[in-house]
């Protein structure tokens, strides 16, 4: 038998190589491949390994756009941008006119930046324990992290320490105004309170300097005492002594005087940015200059 010619042999593998390209390869029962079907599958693949086509990805659909004035404002990404044309104190009431209002300001802590929960306890003595719950729910939620006690007795603050449990690893900031607790009510609300690095005390005239040496926790870099008729230079002693990070002191008090101020050590002033006296008529300049 004659061999096959090298001319005929590429002649019909380029004819095999131009079927399989334009997809119009001839598909025949199983055999052996010939010589001309070993060169085409070297140089191109077997005929079955013909490559898929790309997978076309599917369009989302677009939500559906509100049709009426009800639906408009109760729609997120309106709201999302609504709510950014008024302030933290204006949300407040914005939050009360429907539960979707309420939900999306309620949904992020950006909403409420900068806002302080005011309780008056007088007024708390007759709200119900579930209604008490709801509400410390709520600045959990908007992440409201500074909180004010007016006319707080050593009962409201066992109740509050009651109620909210969870403050103790949330609130930062305290404020303590008009109240009647005593050092024994002080040292409660401190020890409970585990990331309180803000506290100011503002005519809390049972408040003692023996209270202040006992409670005064190293994490307060913030401190306000203002109008406490039993505040001295002992107190402010046990400032300088128990808080060494101190950043910011605000002090009103009448009997402090420039030996109070001598109890600041160099490293502790380096650390004090802040200092504001107010009303503390026997303070000199002397006083002053040593810090």
């Amino acid at each position: 038998m004659s061999s096959v010619s090298a001319q005929g042999v590429v002649e019909r593998a380029s004819a095999e190589l131009s079927r399989r390209i334009t997809g119009l390869g001839l598909r025949g029962r199983k055999r052996s491949p010939g010589v001309v079907e070993r060169v085409a599958n070297a140089l191109c693949g077997p005929a079955t390994a013909a490559a898929a086509a790309p997978r076309v990805p599917r369009r989302r659909r677009p939500s559906p756009r509100p049709l009426s004035w009800n639906q408009f404002i109760l729609e997120e990404r309106f709201l999302e941008k609504f709510f950014l044309y008024f302030n933290a104190n204006d949300r407040r009431s914005l939050a009360q006119v429907c539960t979707r209002w309420r939900d999306i300001l309620y949904s992020s802590p950006r909403w409420w930046t900068g806002l302080v929960a005011v309780l008056d306890c007088r007024e708390l003595r007759s709200a119900t324990g579930c209604c008490m719950q709801r509400f410390y729910n709520s600045l959990i939620r908007r992440g409201i992290r500074g909180v004010v006690l007016v006319s707080a007795s050593d009962d409201d603050i066992n109740e509050f320490i009651r109620q909210f449990p969870l403050s103790a690893h949330h609130i930062h900031a305290i404020g303590l105004k008009g109240c009647t607790i005593t050092d024994r009510g002080l040292e409660a609300v401190l020890d409970h309170l585990q990331v309180l690095f803000e506290l100011e005390l503002t005519g809390c005239n049972e408040i003692t300097e023996a209270g202040l040496w006992a409670c005064l926790t190293p994490r307060i870099v913030s401190l306000t005492l203002t109008d406490c008729i039993n505040i001295a230079d002992e107190a402010v002693g046990a400032v300088a002594q128990l808080l060494p990070s101190l950043y910011e002191f605000s002090l009103q008090a009448y009997h402090v005087t420039d030996a109070a101020l001598g109890y600041f050590s160099p490293k502790q002033s380096a650390s004090l940015s802040v200092l504001r006296l107010h009303s503390c008529w026997e303070l000199t300049n002397h006083g002053v200059v040593n810090i």
